[in-house]
C-alpha cells in the first residue's frame, strides 16, 4: 500500500477467479497476470504471479493494463526517456547504460544493459599503442576512425513473468532505440542541449542493436523456479567482446564470459570520483574484476595499482583494459582470493594510500546479514590496518539487505577494531541510471563510503 511492488506467499490471504459475488478459490499459474486487492476490497493494481517464489507477485501496475507487447513498448521507452533527464543526462549514442532496471522502472525482473561501442577486432586494428599518446585513443579518436558506434544489448529475464513474455520484449527491444516513424527524434528533445554538446546525432541515439545476449544465470531466477539461460538471443555479438567508453576511458566488455551482464556501470560516478585520491599513490584494487577503479586510478596518476581478483578471466580482460589505456605498465594484477589477499598483505607490512573494497554482495537476504557482516568488518579492519595515515579507504557493498545505517556502524566498529580513526569524505550510492525507487528499498542496494585515515 505504500509503493512496494512484492507481495509474499505469506501475504496472501485468498486467491479468487471469477466476477464479483461469483468468485471461486483458484491456483496461481506461474506467469500469469493477477489483480491485488488488500483485505479491505481497496484495489491496489497489478501483478505477475509465480506460486514457485515466495515473492509470489510482483507489481506492474496500479491500473488494470494488459501486459501486451504495447505495453513493454511504453514502459521502455519511458526508462529511456528518464535517462536523458538529469541527473542521468546520458547520451546513449555515446555512453553505455543501464536501461531497464526492473522494479525501479516498472518492469518487474527485467534488467537491460545497452553497450555503445565498437567490435573489439574493429578497435584493435585501427589503435596500436603507438598510435595515440600514451596509447588511450579517445572517443572522437574511434568515431573519427571507424565511424559511429553500434549498440549491443545484454538482458536478464530474472522473473517468471517476463521470462513467459521474452518473445514480446526482445521485439520491443530491437524496435525500442528506433524512433518512431513521422517522429524525428522527438524522443531527445527533454535534453537537446546535451546531445548537441556532445556532437552526437540523433540517429546514433536511436539506432537499432545489432545483437541482443541473455545473462540470465542469477540466483534470482533459479528461486523463481527458472533455470539458467545465457546465449545471443538476436543478431550477433562480436567474438572477443566489444570496446566502450566511460568517462572517455575505453573499456573492454565481453557479456558472453563475464558478471552479471558484463560490466558494472552501477559504479561510473564512484570510479571517477576514486581517481581523485589516486595521484602519485600506491593503490590497491580488492575484487578488481576488469579494472575499472583500477583503471581510473592508473589514468589518474598512481604511482602502482594492484589489482586483485579471484577471476583469472577477469584478470585478462583487466591487461586488455590497461593496454587500452596505455597503463599497463603501472597495473600489477593478482589472482588471489580477497581474504587471503588482505591477510598476506597484513602480515607483510604493506602499505597504500588509496585502497578499494568492492566485494561481491556477502548478503543475498536478510537471514545472510549477520555473517555478511562479519566478512564486510574483517576485509574493512585489514584494509585500515594497510592503509598509511592520511590514506583513503573507498569501501562499497552491494547488499541490498545491508542499510546504508547499518554500512556505517560497520565501518565505525572496523575503524576500532583496527585502531584508526576515520573521517568520513564522501558516501555515494549506484549511477543514476540504476534509480532508487521511493517505497522499494532494494533498488537501493550500492553503499560506496569514502574515508580518509587520520591516524
Amino acid at each position: 500500500m505504500q509503493g512496494h511492488p512484492w507481495v509474499y506467499g505469506n501475504e496472501i490471504a485468498r486467491v479468487l477467479a471469477g466476477p464479483g459475488a461469483s468468485a471461486v478459490p483458484a491456483a496461481l499459474v506461474p506467469g500469469e497476470v493477477a489483480d491485488v486487492e488488500s483485505s479491505r476490497k481497496t484495489y491496489v493494481g497489478r501483478a505477475f504471479v509465480n506460486p514457485n517464489s515466495k515473492i509470489t507477485a510482483r507489481m506492474y501496475s496500479s491500473s488494470k493494463e494488459g501486459a501486451d507487447k504495447g505495453f513493454f513498448r511504453r514502459r521502455i521507452r519511458e526508462a529511456m526517456r528518464r535517462r536523458l533527464l538529469p541527473p542521468c543526462s546520458l547520451v546513449p549514442g555515446r555512453e553505455s547504460a543501464r536501461a531497464v532496471f526492473g522494479e525501479a522502472d516498472f518492469l518487474p525482473g527485467l534488467i537491460v544493459d545497452r553497450f555503445t561501442g565498437w567490435a573489439r577486432s574493429a578497435f584493435e586494428a585501427a589503435f596500436s599503442a603507438a598510435d595515440s599518446p600514451g596509447g588511450a585513443p579517445s572517443f572522437e579518436d574511434a568515431r573519427a576512425a571507424l565511424g559511429p558506434p553500434s549498440s549491443w544489448l545484454s538482458v536478464q529475464f530474472l522473473a517468471w513473468g517476463v521470462d513467459a513474455r521474452r518473445d514480446d520484449i526482445l521485439a520491443v527491444l530491437e524496435e525500442a532505440f528506433v524512433p518512431p516513424a513521422g517522429n524525428g527524434a522527438g524522443n531527445v528533445s527533454t535534453d537537446a542541449a546535451n546531445v548537441s554538446a556532445a556532437n552526437v546525432s540523433a540517429d546514433e541515439i536511436f539506432s537499432a542493436p545489432l545483437g541482443i545476449i541473455e545473462k540470465s544465470a542469477a540466483r534470482a531466477r533459479e528461486m523463481e523456479g527458472l533455470p539458467p539461460a545465457e546465449g545471443v538471443l538476436r543478431g550477433n555479438f562480436p567474438e572477443g567482446g566489444i570496446v566502450i567508453f566511460e568517462n572517455g576511458f575505453p573499456f573492454l566488455v565481453d557479456p558472453s564470459g563475464g558478471q552479471k551482464t558484463g560490466f558494472y556501470l552501477d559504479q561510473r560516478e564512484n570510479r571517477r570520483l576514486a581517481a581523485r585520491y589516486a595521484s602519485g599513490a600506491r593503490v590497491l584494487d580488492v575484487c578488481s574484476y576488469t579494472g575499472g577503479f583500477s583503471i581510473y586510478a592508473a589514468r589518474a596518476g598512481a604511482l602502482q595499482v594492484t589489482s586483485v581478483d579471484v577471476s583469472a578471466d577477469a584478470l585478462k580482460i583487466l591487461a586488455v583494459n590497461a593496454a587500452l589505456n596505455g597503463s599497463g605498465g603501472r597495473i600489477i594484477p593478482v589472482e588471489e582470493d580477497l581474504f587471503e589477499s588482505l591477510r598476506r598483505m597484513e602480515r607483510k607490512k604493506e602499505r597504500f594510500d588509496l585502497v578499494i573494497l568492492d566485494p561481491p554482495a556477502f548478503a543475498k537476504s536478510r537471514q545472510a546479514l549477520e555473517g555478511a557482516l562479519r566478512g564486510y568488518r574483517e576485509i574493512n579492519v585489514r584494509a585500515m590496518k594497510i592503509l598509511r595515515p592520511g590514506g583513503v579507504l573507498v569501501s562499497c557493498s552491494c547488499s541490498h539487505a545491508l542499510s546504508e545505517e547499518r554500512f556505517k556502524k560497520m565501518i565505525a566498529e572496523a575503524a576500532a577494531d583496527a585502531g584508526r580513526a576515520a573521517h568520513q569524505l564522501d558516501f555515494r550510492t549506484q549511477s543514476p541510471d540504476h534509480p532508487v525507487r521511493a517505497g522499494y528499498g532494494e533498488s537501493y542496494y550500492l553503499k560506496c563510503g569514502f574515508y580518509r585515515m587520520v591516524y
